[in-house]
């Protein structure tokens, strides 16, 4: 008599069958286990084909992140969304349990907190169109601040005489404060407000060199944000 169990295993694979079996995604819960474990060991936000590209074949990022962000609704850490990426962070409301954690407080000068809020509002933008709206030049050294602390980066030139290259800001600056995009940052009525903004001569106005724009030194008496601290 044949053994039919050994004649099974003898039987050659269809080949969508095998394909089937190879490629099958792993079941949801597994998936969002999976993300979860990404995000949480990595510092830096992760994108979704990132996270696709460490996974298994046929699972979906996306949807994983979708159910897996609803589990962390009000929990003390929350699955968001900084810019095209994705991170776990503490709850905004629970960020006062990490005021200890602080190793370094940087300040911005009053001419850096502008031209970051101007970057951010109208980027990309360039030096010139900076200068214009806030009425006064801007120094190299308040740009390269900027540029150092990785809140802001270079975008791409303009198609204009000159080609000029214009400033954006960056996925750590969204992610400091919480912003899943540019376009969640508050209104300039709140700046203005909160100190952050003040009126300067109207757009057009040709700036004058070194006017509103003083020394990192001598800006650091002003009046400084806490907005902007690290």
């Amino acid at each position: 008599m044949t053994d039919d169990t050994e004649f099974q295993s003898d039987r050659p694979v269809e080949q969508g069958e095998d394909r089937q079996s190879l490629f099958e995604a792993p079941p949801m819960v597994e998936q969002e286990r999976m993300v979860e474990a990404i995000l949480f060991a990595t510092a830096e936000p992760v994108t979704v084909k990132d996270l696709n590209d460490r996974m298994p074949h046929g699972a979906d990022a996306a949807e994983a992140l979708v159910h897996l962000r609803k589990r962390y609704e009000g929990r003390g850490v929350n699955v968001v969304k900084v810019g095209d990426a994705w991170a776990v962070r503490t709850a905004p409301d629970l960020g006062f349990l990490m005021q200890k954690e602080t190793v370094e407080s940087r300040k911005l000068s009053r001419a850096a907190i502008e031209t970051l809020a101007i970057i951010a509002y109208h980027q990309p933008v360039t030096r010139a169109e900076i200068e214009e709206i806030r009425g006064v030049s801007v120094s190299r050294g308040t740009v390269d601040q900027l540029l150092e602390m990785e809140w802001v980066r270079f975008g791409r030139r303009r198609m204009t005489p000159g080609r000029p290259v214009t400033f954006v800001v960056t996925q750590d600056f969204l992610d400091h404060f919480g912003l899943e995009s540019a376009r969640d940052l508050p209104g300039l009525k709140e700046l203005r407000a909160a100190g952050l903004l003040e009126n300067r001569p109207p757009p057009g106005t040709t700036p004058q060199v070194g006017e509103g724009d003083l020394d990192a030194d001598e800006e650091a008496q002003e009046g400084q944000s806490e907005l902007f601290e690290d």
